[in-house]
């Protein structure tokens, strides 16, 4: 059995253009599934955050409509209930990346407001990107790769090819118009070779060790890529 590091944001806002605080934090379903996917295959899940808070789940996120239904949102408030990891995290700080075999990062609009701007963050994940461990990024959280530097100023995902939240799902989900700045804008502009695929469906990314999944619905399929990483 091996350790998989899951690094969540720690905000439980958002702040938009207008100066106002939107509440977010991390997205349910993008960190119950590929939890669920790992400890069934026998791995140890730890988390860290920024400051070891202990994370901020966006309760938008366990409504119906984004879980297929009541149904659906039933399963994930009970996945979370079962993650009880989320509830001792550890500091971001003091995490050793060489007692983990894989790094994850769930999205939800709170990697926008922290991990986009966060230098230890960004430290781990290109030292996550250049052990070649499996790095797994979904939905907003690539807005943590925003925060990576090489000792020169360049970004070191630059040239990877990446998906994220894409500017029309942020328009659909009508934030586009309310953001200081949207994620595809942002790594396009990082250099990264963004991936766009069809709005709300599964849509992963494999560049080298790096994982990237656009929305939602690609948490599963991400970390059914990352296992197979790992086999």
């Amino acid at each position: 059995m091996s350790k998989i590091l899951y690094v969540v944001t720690g905000a439980d806002h958002w702040t938009l253009a207008d100066g106002s605080a939107h509440p977010t934090g991390f997205w349910a379903e993008e960190a119950v599934a590929p939890y669920e996917a790992f400890k069934e295959a026998g791995h140890e899940v730890v988390v860290a955050t920024p400051g070891g808070v202990v994370p901020t789940l966006d309760r938008g996120s366990l409504a119906p409509e984004f879980n297929g239904g009541q149904e659906g949102a039933d399963r994930i408030e009970a996945g979370l209930a079962a993650f009880t990891e989320l509830q001792h995290p550890v500091k971001l700080s003091e995490v050793d990346l060489d007692e983990y075999a894989a790094v994850f990062y769930p999205g939800g609009h709170g990697p926008m407001e922290d991990l986009s701007v966060s230098a230890e963050s960004g430290d781990l994940l290109t030292r996550a990107l250049d052990s070649g461990k499996p790095l797994g990024v979904v939905c907003h959280a690539p807005a943590a790769l925003l925060a990576a530097a090489r000792a020169d100023g360049t970004n070191p995902f630059a040239g990877y090819r990446v998906t994220a939240f894409t500017n029309a799902e942020e328009a659909q989900a009508g934030f586009a118009d309310r953001a200081k700045w949207l994620l595809q804008d942002r790594l396009v502009a990082a250099g990264v070779d963004f991936q766009e695929g069809e709005p709300w469906a599964p849509h992963v990314i494999v560049d080298r060790n790096l994982v990237t999944g656009q929305n939602p619905a690609s948490a599963a399929p991400l970390a059914a890529e990352l296992l197979r990483e790992l086999a």
